[in-house]
């Protein structure tokens, strides 16, 4: 029997190796060798001796229990992620296991093949929710095969799920809910409860990993270590990484704040240019910039006005004990602009109104979920007091103030130990108030050159530009959205990339809202962007937006996805991406001659093969 690449861990030279070895021994060499291999990675034999000549090596003792080779313990870790925070926490649980003796099949969703599902031994599921409970992009086809009625039985099968989410979201870790059901439905046996996990999920992914750990460790502990060697475990040192973290962040000096849009419209758009020199920090195009915030000062005030609390009362912040006063504790610590559902089912304690402990009846189930779209914590203050908590209870009824993601709009190659980031401005009315984005306030009106912004640097492996520099990259990024495509084209006009690329943007008017028109024009002019087309909304008595524009385009765009061409879509999830999706089908349906179902499945093939990717929020 010869080992291939696709049916063993080995590498294409390992395998040719073992081809050119294994036949030419005896039984007895290969228990010996068996025995070997589990002692080295026991570590009974020096590194000194695993490094002699294998003449040598046979004076090595070998206990007699150590010829009994055994099966490897096999793990299944599979990852859905948009942003790349599943496939890290998936990487972290394979290096746990991979310590345990298990050999460990780590893949995303969309990548693994499902005729293997009946094989995993353990799986194990980490997927965020996307959108309103919709499965990541590269969850939807295991997604929909497990629902579906080729989905096999699992019996035999130990599995576990992780489940990120958001608690603002209606849907909240749906996908991970929809998992977890059917593996259970399908006869796979549960071996740790699914962890459904908050923005903040750090603590809680950590006790999941912890838990899947020891509860597979008895059966680990309880094989000899005369095993055979996990050798997808024996891999070379990772590279060195920066100490800065979504745990610690770096303080990064602002450089440059300007505004991109241009006297007289009606939106405001921050590029802001920030160091990263001294950090060890850097990043690809597609990869985002996680920016820690500050809640806004007048809002912090009128909370604790309205509680008559005390600004300078010291409060826990930190499951370490750390401390601040109440106010720098609502700045710069806790969600105060978002409500969420376990946030009033914890605020029911102390509410003397009992219209409160109502709103969670069946019956108000659609009244609940008007009352959290666009209100605040002084909303809900103001509306069901009066209250009973302290300032020390904040820590337990509100949520962490989390990061927000924005797409980096830079190539570190074009700008070394730099990283930019477009942000717009988020103002509006709500409720009878008026209503600030977090961040995007925080960075446009109260961060100036010179300023720092605590940051962490965001890995999306799930939306990067192709490997070879030949292939045409086709780029649907209207507004904020054409921050990643910016990066993408500095990064092709530093290394010379030959392949054609195209780019859709769209805004609202063209002589105030066109983000980064010099620089466009300048690669136009320069070959590095070979096609640049617009729609300006507001331009036009009828309104006008990308995917119009490339229904235009239609025929030429086609031809590009048929030679080959990348196509990448940024922006806004809840229209823009579906209108764009809709063209799309439409276009493949039009000029590839295809049914409705046929272009569905052309589309759905070239989001496998990461020739359609997004980065929709």
């Amino acid at each position: 029997m010869q080992l291939q690449v696709t049916n063993s861990p080995f590498t294409a030279e390992q395998a040719e190796l073992l081809n050119k070895l294994l036949p030419t021994l005896t039984e007895g060499q290969m228990n010996w060798l068996g025995g070997y291999l589990a002692f080295y990675r026991a570590g009974n034999v020096t590194t000194a001796a695993s490094e002699l000549a294998v003449s040598q090596v046979v004076e090595v003792p070998v206990p007699a229990a150590a010829v009994v080779a055994q099966e490897p313990r096999e793990a299944t870790i599979l990852f859905g992620s948009q942003t790349g925070n599943s496939q890290r926490l998936a990487g972290r649980l394979a290096d746990k296991l991979k310590g345990e003796g298990f050999e460990v099949t780590l893949s995303a969703m969309n990548k693994y093949k499902t005729n293997n599902l009946k094989k995993a031994g353990y799986l194990f599921i980490v997927v965020s929710t996307h959108g309103e409970g919709d499965p990541p992009d590269n969850a939807l086809t295991l997604h929909e095969f497990l629902n579906s009625k080729r989905a096999p039985k699992l019996d035999g099968i130990k599995f576990s799920v992780l489940a990120l989410g958001d608690t603002s979201y209606e849907f909240f870790c749906k996908t991970g809910q929809d998992f977890d059901t059917k593996l259970a439905e399908l006869g796979a046996e549960r071996i740790v409860d699914r962890v459904d996990c908050d923005v903040d999920f750090e603590d809680a992914a950590a006790g999941w990993i912890a838990a899947v750990n020891s509860a597979v460790s008895a059966v680990a502990t309880s094989v000899s270590p005369q095993g055979i060697a996990n050798v997808a475990s024996i891999a070379a040192p990772a590279a060195v990484e920066s100490e800065y973290s979504r745990t610690n962040p770096f303080m990064a000096e602002v450089l440059e704040n300007l505004n991109l849009n241009g006297q007289g419209s009606d939106r405001e758009t921050r590029h802001l240019e920030l160091s990263l020199e001294g950090s060890g920090l850097t990043y690809e195009p597609g990869d985002a910039v996680g920016v820690y915030p500050q809640n806004d000062p007048a809002l912090v005030d009128d909370i604790i006005s309205f509680l008559k609390w005390n600004p300078q009362e010291s409060v826990v912040t930190g499951k370490a004990g750390e401390t601040s006063t109440l106010r720098e504790a609502l700045l710069h610590h806790y969600e105060i602009t978002v409500l969420t559902k376990p946030l009033l089912e914890k605020a029911v304690a102390f509410s003397g109104n009992g219209k409160l402990a109502d709103l969670f009846k069946p019956e108000n189930k659609e009244e609940l979920k008007a009352y959290t779209n666009g209100r605040d914590l002084l909303d809900l203050l103001r509306d069901y007091g009066p209250w009973t908590f302290k300032a020390g209870d904040v820590g337990n009824i509100l949520r962490k103030l989390p990061p927000r993601l924005y797409s980096i709009a830079s190539s570190v190659n074009s700008h070394p130990e730099e990283v930019h980031l477009t942000i717009r401005k988020v103002e509006y009315e709500a409720h009878g108030r008026a209503r600030k984005g977090v961040c995007s306030v925080y960075t446009s009106e109260r961060i100036e050159a010179g300023d720092k912004l605590p940051i962490f640097i965001q890995q999306n492996p799930n939306f990067k530009p192709p490997v070879n520099p030949d292939t045409s990259v086709i780029m649907v990024g209207p507004g904020t959205g054409v921050a990643p495509f910016r990066a993408f084209l500095e990064d092709r006009e530093e290394s010379g990339a030959a392949g054609q690329t195209w780019l859709f943007y769209g805004d609202r008017h063209f002589v105030t809202d066109f983000l980064y028109q010099t620089d466009w024009q300048r690669m136009h002019n320069d070959g590095v962007l070979t096609k640049l087309d617009v729609a300006f909304s507001r331009d036009s008595d009828e309104k006008v937006y990308v995917q119009h524009r490339m229904l235009e385009n239609g025929e030429e765009l086609y031809k590009w996805l048929e030679n080959g061409a990348h196509l990448y879509v940024c922006g806004d999830e809840k229209y823009m991406a579906h209108d764009v999706q809709s063209a799309l089908l439409t276009i493949i349906s039009q000029y590839g001659g295809k049914s409705t179902e046929a272009a569905a499945a052309y589309l759905a093939d070239l989001q496998e093969q990461g020739r359609y990717q997004r980065d929709v929020y």
